[in-house]
């Protein structure tokens, strides 16, 4: 039991890690908002499929709030935090039943990535206002729609290959 404990927490923290680096490394500038497109949605996606929802989720705001953090933009490290998790505890939720399930997957990163477009937005009506907060829709939803394309095409190599930590061996 404890080393089961000691392996989560281990794969969540690297997880984390993947999500900052994908999240921090990749950015392309937004002028509207002063923030920035990135690739760590499709990294949060593959964490919910391996870990399951709960690690996936902090795996998620962890490594999503800490790139905010060390980009120098603290203002979003809660908003982040709070979004990040709950985008992949609404994928988790969806396909917890069966996480290999490729419609479902889809269907998960969809219906969290409407909720991130829908959350992003309301943030920064509250935290820049209300027009360049209606100016970045789009690119966090391009942001989005292009972190689920590539989820999808590596979540299909791996679930080949892998097997998730939290699978009940279901395959």
């Amino acid at each position: 039991m404890e080393n089961r404990k000691i392996t989560y927490m281990v794969y969540t923290a690297l997880m984390a890690a993947l999500i900052f680096v994908a999240t921090y490394l990749i950015k392309i500038p937004n002028p509207a908002t002063g923030g920035y497109s990135h690739m760590g949605d499709c990294m949060i996606f593959i964490a919910v499929v391996m870990l399951g929802r709960r690690n996936g989720s902090m795996a998620a705001a962890i490594g999503g709030a800490l790139s905010d953090l060390l980009a120098g933009a603290a203002v979003w490290v809660l908003p982040t935090l709070v979004i990040k998790f709950l985008m992949a505890f609404i994928m988790g939720t969806v396909i917890s039943k069966d996480p290999l399930s490729h419609r479902k997957q889809l269907e998960g990163a969809v219906i969290g990535g409407v909720f991130q477009v829908a959350a992003y937005t309301l943030a920064k009506i509250a935290l820049i206002g209300t027009g360049p907060a209606l100016l970045s829709i789009p690119n966090v939803t391009i942001q989005t729609t292009i972190g689920i394309v590539l989820f999808v095409v590596i979540a299909r190599v791996l679930t080949r290959h892998i097997s998730p930590l939290h699978a009940d061996g279901r395959r």
